[in-house]
């Protein structure tokens, strides 16, 4: 059961010495409904994090929409476009939950191949040789699932730039309208 809300209180148990914590649920038939199937559970898994929204599956599905079509007139792989995208457009993969290290990897798997990878997301910032062996930087990016609305946003807006700079046809103006507002709601 996926429901928000805020936190309102934290007290202790001095019988069983544990913490006890009061929320506020926004969704109050998805609690009511849910709580029956839950009540007697010996065990729950609960993650309590920051509220944050996420992109809608639309906005996901228009976003691979654009890559087929920018691959085709690109004439390449529709992974390595979804790569350039994602690397001018998409966000970085942080080492830590502080995003102050973005994740860089060290390899001597050329730009070519890398960028054809369906499953990491990376692209190329840097080159040196070592050992006789030439070595390329590539800074890791998430990949779109992961993608908060503000995210999604940013990458399907700079994705729609590039298909409009080559002539393709995009969603009209008045429905990538309506998409942001959902996005934002």
């Amino acid at each position: 059961m996926d429901l928000t809300g805020k936190i309102v209180g934290i007290s202790t148990n001095f019988l069983t010495k544990k913490f006890e914590v009061t929320v506020s649920v926004n969704e109050s038939e998805n609690l009511t409904s849910g709580y029956d199937n839950l009540k007697d559970a010996e065990l729950l898994d609960i993650k309590i994090a920051k509220h944050r929204n996420r992109r809608s599956l639309d906005a996901n599905a228009y976003f691979h929409v654009l890559v087929n079509k920018l691959a085709d007139k690109m004439r390449i792989s529709k992974p390595r476009c979804k790569n350039i995208m994602i690397g001018r457009y998409g966000q970085p993969f942080y080492i830590d939950e502080g995003e102050t290290a973005e994740a860089v990897i060290k390899t001597n798997i050329p730009t070519s191949q890398m960028l054809e990878n369906e499953f990491v997301h990376c692209m190329p910032c840097g080159h040196k040789v070592e050992d006789g062996k030439e070595l390329v930087f590539y800074k890791i990016f998430r990949g779109s699932s992961t993608y908060d609305t503000r995210e999604m946003s940013i990458l399907i807006d700079g994705t729609v730039s590039e298909c409009k700079d080559l002539g393709i046809e995009t969603l009209p103006p008045e429905e990538l309208e309506r998409m942001i507002k959902s996005w934002k709601a």
